[in-house]
């Protein structure tokens, strides 16, 4: 329980793209009496510091090379680069060992309030088994926190990359409407809008969720939470009565996004 609990709220902070980074979470726990975790709980890989699982396996030169042909749209090439150099049951042995372990540093530093669902680089089966008893898992869910609901939708829109946590788009769309209607709706990835996409230092459009805009501009949730994007052109702003907030990239900054529910 946060040391200011007395004051008569409940305190729900959000977070997204830990990519592994754990030193920041006891403080963001202890400040917060229900923590949302929306997705990239593993590092795969850091573009910024070139860094992550994917380096680790086949070394950060051919995974800067690979990185390159990404951004210039040309993902097969991107493939041969990397997956030339070991099997392809060797990479996955290798891939998701690596995962776990990383799964298993994050959940040992998960607070017990916390609610987590998984973003397009996580692997969901894996995440799942990795993840304690007593973990709240939601995907296509609503829960009711301190008097106000939060809907959660999991993954990543389809892409060309093809990565684990990817869900087709009838299969991800389907999911607003299990969640009905809520008060915050809880997704990993941004609405498919230029302004919420567009990430300034990597200076490319991230994917998006046209589903996203559907269900905000249907049902008009009070908040609509989600990260993927590590620095959005713009981070906050509305459609219609709703306030749409990018809330992550919690791996650099540390810091979440804040309501605080009147008990």
């Amino acid at each position: 329980m946060r040391p200011d609990a007395t004051l008569g709220a409940v305190r729900v902070t959000a977070i997204s793209d830990l990519h592994g980074a754990v030193e920041h979470l006891e403080r963001v726990s202890r400040e917060c009496d229900a923590l949302l975790v929306l997705g990239d709980l593993i590092n795969v890989l850091d573009y910024r510091t070139m860094d992550g699982i994917l380096v680790e396996i086949f070394g950060r030169e051919p995974v800067a090379k690979a990185a390159q042909l990404r951004f210039e749209g040309r993902f097969d090439e991107a493939r041969q680069v990397i997956r030339g150099r070991t099997g392809p049951d060797d990479f996955r042995e290798r891939f998701l060992e690596l995962a776990r372990r990383q799964y298993e540093t994050v959940f040992e530093h998960l607070p017990e309030h916390a609610y987590v669902t998984f973003g397009n680089v996580d692997i969901p089966d894996l995440l799942q088994v990795t993840a304690p008893s007593g973990l709240r898992f939601l995907d296509g869910e609503a829960v009711s926190i301190g008097g106000m609901t939060f809907g959660f939708v999991g993954g990543g829109v389809r892409t060309p990359l093809g990565v684990p946590g990817e869900v087709d788009d009838d299969e991800y769309d389907a999911k607003f409407e299990r969640i009905g209607h809520v008060d915050v709706v809880c997704t990993h990835m941004p609405p498919r809008i230029p302004w919420y996409t567009y990430d300034v230092v990597g200076k490319r459009f991230e994917p998006g969720s046209v589903g996203l805009i559907a269900y905000v501009q249907e049902q008009q949730p009070k908040y609509a939470l989600f990260g993927h994007v590590h620095q959005p052109l713009v981070n906050r702003g509305n459609i219609g009565l709703t306030e749409m907030v990018n809330v992550g990239h919690f791996q650099a900054t540390g810091r979440g996004f804040s309501i605080d529910i009147p008990d």
